[in-house]
């Protein structure tokens, strides 16, 4: 059978990654993934191959995301403290109120789980831990140019207690602490993150 006259492999493999996100990479089934996909299994077999190749296409696509919220938001706010103050709000925004209902992170709650189980995690987590550092490092190197930051600033250094205070602030949220408590410190996250 072919697949779906209707068919949107965009919108299928973003109802994949929601079902990983939620049940995991063992306890999703293949009826949860075609259910949420609105496909049935030929068509998974034949648009995506077996359930691995899935996985690993949605983590794929969920960490070649440019338009991942924190990392816009970080990168589009003029001034820098703002800029960092605004990654942090959207991670916990994105964490907490995620449109399909998942709390935290995909590559926190799913991907990493199975690295080391399933083939082909470990080298695609760590290019995404490397890809976003990479992306935050870019900024405060932009602010040295521009004379925001000073000369020495440790720019790769910053960017990755930046996402670590992230993957803290994505646990928060899984575990449903108060939203507000959470953001209350988001100042004194800033001020240590570009502490000079």
């Amino acid at each position: 059978m072919g697949r779906p006259r209707n068919f949107n492999r965009d919108e299928a493999l973003q109802a994949a990654i929601n079902v990983f996100w939620k049940k995991g990479y063992d306890g999703a089934s293949m009826k949860d993934l075609t259910t949420a996909m609105g496909i049935n299994s030929p068509s998974l077999y034949s648009v995506f191959g077996d359930k691995h190749q899935l996985y690993l296409e949605a983590i794929d696509r969920y960490s070649n995301d440019d338009g991942c919220a924190p990392l816009v938001a970080f990168e589009t706010e003029p001034d820098i403290k703002k800029a960092v103050i605004a990654f942090m709000r959207s991670t916990i925004d994105y964490a907490s109120n995620h449109e399909s209902g998942s709390k935290g992170c995909f590559l926190g709650n799913c991907v990493s789980t199975t690295v080391g189980q399933v083939e082909g995690t470990t080298e695609r987590l760590q290019g995404s831990i490397t890809g976003a550092d990479e992306r935050l490092a870019s900024r405060f190197d932009k602010e040295k140019e521009l004379g925001n930051l000073p000369a020495d600033f440790p720019s790769l250094e910053r960017a990755r207690l930046m996402f670590d205070l992230r993957q803290g602030q994505v646990l928060r949220a899984r575990a449903e602490l108060d939203q507000d408590t959470t953001e209350a410190g988001l100042a004194f996250r800033a001020k240590m993150i570009l502490a000079v």
